[in-house]
């Protein structure tokens, strides 16, 4: 991962460059004081993790990423600040970023929040990449079978999955449970098929098997929703929120849970079930 540091104070950058190159987390590709200079540096750089302070002059850390997300939205954003108002950490969140770090920094913390944003963007580059072999209608390169989990470990993050999601006791779950099996069993993708037609290889009523699995995501996305609106760092929001489903449309349904709007979140089951299947297969 290519880190882009930006904090007006030069001992936080100096403290960050330590923990990031020491624990081999990354390499550090620029920095600056300032989020005005840092926009003119994305583009040319292209950092994969951009870390910057709330409070700086001339532009402010919300604003930055703001204008950042627009030029680099395959980036993902950390925001560091010792203001702890629960307004301006859900205005950061809602801006774009992936997590908060209060200050005064903290290295294992700071070095806990690296590794997550760092694997959830490698999880969303590899179901991208996945998804775009699959519609080229080319074969994925498959691992040697000795590198890739059993069926009996897929199964259980499957499990643990469907249990931190909240709808593991919903009779979707299984449904969910049985197509997420048979993907990963014929390492296929729902790009290679319709929802209704795999239903119908475990049921004589493919229609209401649809209609289970569609409800229960969508209980799903209405859990991690609520767990959002609690706690935007909670591990099971910051895990799911953007790999299982699209952050744009959970925010969507955390402000229609709010009062804020009148329209739901949606969810593209095809897409949930298919970043279903390599998140159980790669961990």
């Amino acid at each position: 991962m290519k880190f882009y540091l930006i904090d007006d104070d030069q001992n936080v950058r100096n403290i960050l460059k330590i923990i990031i190159t020491e624990r081999n987390l990354g390499t550090i590709c620029g920095s600056a004081d300032n989020g005005q200079d840092a926009l003119d540096d994305l583009l040319s750089l292209k950092p994969d993790i951009v870390i910057v302070d709330l409070l700086m002059p001339k532009m402010d850390g919300i604003t930055f990423v703001e204008h950042a997300k627009a030029q680099l939205p395959g980036a993902s954003y950390i925001m560091l600040s010792q203001v702890s108002s629960k307004d301006m950490i859900a205005s950061a969140y809602e801006a774009g970023i992936e997590f908060f770090i209060q200050k005064p920094l903290n290295s294992i913390e700071v070095e806990t929040v690296i590794k997550k944003v760092s694997s959830s963007l490698t999880m969303q580059r590899t179901m991208n990449k996945m998804q775009n072999i699959f519609l080229e209608g080319m074969q994925p390169e498959i691992k040697p079978e000795s590198s890739l989990p059993s069926n009996s470990e897929s199964s259980s993050t499957l499990r643990n999955v469907l249990q931190q999601l909240g709808i593991i006791g919903d009779i979707g779950s299984k449904d969910i449970a049985l197509v997420a099996e048979y993907l990963m069993e014929h390492k296929e993708q729902m790009n290679d098929t319709t929802l209704n037609e795999l239903c119908s290889k475990f049921s004589d009523s493919p229609k209401s098997m649809e209609q289970r699995i569609r409800r229960t995501v969508n209980t799903g996305l209405v859990n991690l929703a609520h767990l959002g609106i609690e706690d935007y760092s909670n591990e099971i929001f910051t895990e799911y929120s953007n790999t299982l489903y699209n952050f744009e449309q959970v925010r969507k349904e955390m402000d229609y849970i709010r009062g804020k709007i009148k329209k739901h979140g949606n969810v593209k089951i095809k897409s949930f079930l298919n970043a279903l299947v390599v998140y159980c297969l790669s961990h």
